[in-house]
């Protein structure tokens, strides 16, 4: 029997090792390739670097990455605080009201899951010229907002259908407001759900990379995506240095997952047992 056992362990961990490295030989590769010249990178491909280059990390912040991680920064923490307030609070108005037109509302808040960004470009692109926040910041934050609303108020509304209406009708008693209990009661034992909300925002908002080329022209406001293209030339490339950028641009989100993956799994699985 334990045999058996064994063998099932090593036939289901396997492909996960498989896996394991498929996913972190190219990180380990990127990371170790940071620090290389460029003779090195193309000279000793599979070698760790005789000589650890830090220098390509300072060269590449200073050439433009530290601007454009600040840039990703202001981008991405506002796309996830408006993501994170707008859809938690129209998840609760769907989830906890009943209202004649509230199926109907929510199939259409659904129905932003199935526009696609690309097929909105030129009058996204019209509409944003229009308003006069063509390349600014807000170019970059309404749409990001705009097209992950629709997945995380699925999300929220999901987790919030999971609270027992009894809390709700005894903060009622107690005096609280609709919003008091949103805020004071919701939001906090919907944690799991919020934290998951704001990686699936985060890992899209400092990825996009079509909005951020075509909705900014100046390098004041391009974000990490964008601007790594600036490190790439016709002629010659310093790969080094752009692997380091590459490094610098990734460490955010791996950090951001690393620390939040027990709420990311949590609220996964807790918001997809309810519709």
């Amino acid at each position: 029997m334990a045999g058996k056992l064994s063998i099932y362990r090593l036939i289901v961990l396997l492909p996960l090792l498989v896996g394991v490295v498929l996913v972190v030989y190219p990180l380990f590769w990127m990371v170790s390739s940071s620090f290389k010249s460029y003779d090195e990178i193309f000279g000793s491909v599979w070698n760790l670097p005789s000589e650890w280059l830090f220098s390509n990390y300072v060269t590449a912040w200073t050439k433009g990455i530290g601007n454009y991680f600040m840039n990703s920064v202001i981008v991405t923490v506002s796309t996830i605080a408006g993501v994170v307030v707008i859809a938690s609070l129209c998840a609760y108005g769907l989830s906890r009201f009943r209202f004649r037109y509230s199926k109907t509302l929510f199939l259409f808040v659904l129905g932003g899951m199935m526009l696609d960004p690309q097929v909105c470009l030129v009058p996204l692109y019209k509409l944003l010229q229009n308003l006069n926040i063509h390349n600014t910041y807000f170019a970059l934050i309404l749409p990001y907002i705009a097209f992950r609303l629709s997945i995380a108020v699925l999300l929220i509304r999901s987790y919030f259908l999971g609270i027992p209406k009894e809390i709700e009708e005894s903060a009622t008693m107690d005096g609280c407001s609709v919003f008091r209990t949103y805020l004071n009661i919701f939001l906090p034992m919907s944690l799991p759900i919020i934290m998951t909300t704001i990686i699936l925002t985060s890992y899209y908002a400092w990825n996009e990379f079509l909005f951020s080329i075509i909705f900014i022209d100046s390098d004041k406001y391009r974000t990490i995506p964008a601007g790594l293209m600036n490190f790439k030339d016709a002629l010659s490339t310093d790969w080094g240095v752009l692997l380091a950028g590459l490094v610098i641009s990734s460490m955010p989100l791996i950090i951001l997952f690393i620390f939040m993956q027990k709420y990311f799994i949590q609220g996964m699985s807790d918001g997809s047992v309810k519709g």
